[in-house]
C-alpha cells in the first residue's frame, strides 16, 4: 500500500468508505424491486451499485420501465431506506480515529443527498469531524465531478490542495475529472480492478492507513 502524505483538505466518500451501509441499502433496493423481478436479486449484484444514483440499478433491472416508473421505485426505496433508521449499517473500524488523527480541513463528497448524509454521520458519531458536509442535490451523481467541486469550493480550496477518498470506480473517475489526487480503499464494495482502471495515487487497506496509524 501507498504511504499516503499530509494534505490541506480531505473529501471523504461515505458508503463503503466511512460507513458499512449496504445491509439497508441493498435491503431497501431487494423490497422495493421484489414485486417486479422473477427472482430475488442477489446481495453482491446489488452491492455493485453503491455509489451510483438509483436510476443505475433500477435502469438495469428493469429497462423496459418508463421515467415515471423509475422516479416511483425511488420514492418507494427512501421511504424504505428511512424507515430502516440506519440499523444494519455499522461504521468501520479505525474510521473515528483516522479522522481525528488527521490535520486539515474535511468534508464529504457523497451520492446521498446532504441532509441524510449529515443524519447518519451524527448518528454515527463523526460529524464533528468534518468542517463541511456535501451531498447530491439535484446535480449529476458521481462519476461526474459536480460534488467534489461542490465541496471543495466551499472549503475553499484548490483542486491540488483535495485528496479525495472512495471506495469505488465512480469515486476515482470523479477524483480524476476533478483535477486532484485520489486514494483508493480496499475495504469497501468497489473491486480493485475497477479502480486500478483510473490509477488511484494511493491505496489502504484500512482507514488508519490514512493517518499513519
Amino acid at each position: 500500500m501507498s504511504t499516503v502524505p499530509v494534505f490541506p483538505v480531505y473529501l471523504f466518500d461515505v458508503d463503503g468508505t466511512l460507513l458499512d451501509s449496504a445491509a439497508d441499502i441493498c435491503g431497501a433496493i431487494q423490497h422495493v424491486l421484489s414485486p417486479h423481478v422473477s427472482q430475488p436479486l442477489e446481495f453482491e449484484y446489488l452491492k455493485s451499485f453503491i455509489g451510483y444514483h438509483l436510476d443505475v440499478c433500477f435502469a438495469e433491472v428493469r429497462p423496459d420501465f418508463s421515467r415515471e416508473q423509475l422516479d416511483d421505485l425511488i420514492r418507494q426505496y427512501r421511504e424504505n431506506y428511512w424507515g430502516r433508521n440506519h440499523v444494519g449499517t455499522k461504521i468501520y473500524p479505525g474510521v473515528a480515529e483516522a479522522l481525528a488523527a488527521l490535520p486539515g480541513k474535511k468534508s464529504t463528497a457523497t451520492t446521498k443527498g446532504t441532509p441524510t448524509t449529515r443524519i447518519v454521520l451524527e448518528m454515527f458519531g463523526i460529524l464533528p469531524h468534518f468542517d463541511h458536509v456535501q451531498g447530491t442535490d439535484g446535480f449529476p451523481c458521481k462519476p461526474e465531478p459536480d460534488v467534489l467541486l461542490r465541496s471543495m469550493a466551499a472549503l475553499g480550496a484548490r483542486p491540488e490542495d483535495c485528496l479525495f477518498v472512495g471506495d469505488s470506480a465512480a469515486d476515482m473517475e470523479a477524483g480524476r475529472r476533478a483535477g486532484m489526487k485520489t486514494c483508493a480503499v480496499t475495504y469497501g464494495y468497489g473491486r480493485v480492478e475497477d479502480m486500478a482502471k483510473w490509477t488511484p495515487d494511493y491505496w489502504i487497506e484500512r482507514p488508519g492507513e490514512l493517518a499513519g496509524i
